[in-house]
């Protein structure tokens, strides 16, 4: 929800306020390339999770740690593509307004939902979450 959210205040702020514009066509059009990155790499983590067979639902208690493939690289990497896609709607819109959803969003996921994230590892894998933690990025 907060990942639409921030879309659709994009939208606002590219319509009410674009500021100037800092991308112009056709090459507003690369906006499609970090989003499209960004949704295969959303399908490859889900598919981690359910061949784990742990949630991929924010706040519900996992019954598995994935720590290989892309979760080797990041410890949150739909999140990362989250914030991919919407520098990709950034660049679709190519006004400056929009950018400034990109960081308010990082600030919402990393206090509201990473930190809660990863307090619920910790209580659920112990040592073998910090160890992870300490292996591999937060973001990238």
């Amino acid at each position: 929800m907060v990942f639409f959210l921030g879309i659709a205040i994009m939208a606002a702020l590219n319509h009410w306020a674009p500021g100037p514009r800092l991308i112009d066509p056709p090459l507003t059009r690369l906006g499609w390339i970090p989003i499209a990155l960004g949704l295969v790499i959303a399908v490859m983590a889900r598919n981690q999770f359910r061949r784990a067979g742990t949630t991929i639902k924010p706040f519900q208690e996992s019954s598995a740690l994935v720590t290989d493939g892309m979760f080797a690289f990041s410890r949150n990497p739909m999140y990362v593509c989250l914030t991919a896609a919407l520098v990709g709607v950034f660049v679709l819109f190519g006004t400056l307004t929009p950018v400034l959803v990109v960081p308010a969003f990082v600030w919402v996921i990393r206090s509201r939902f990473i930190a809660v994230e990863e307090r619920m590892m910790e209580d659920a894998f112990g040592d073998t979450y910090r160890s992870y933690k300490d292996r591999v990025r937060r973001w990238l």
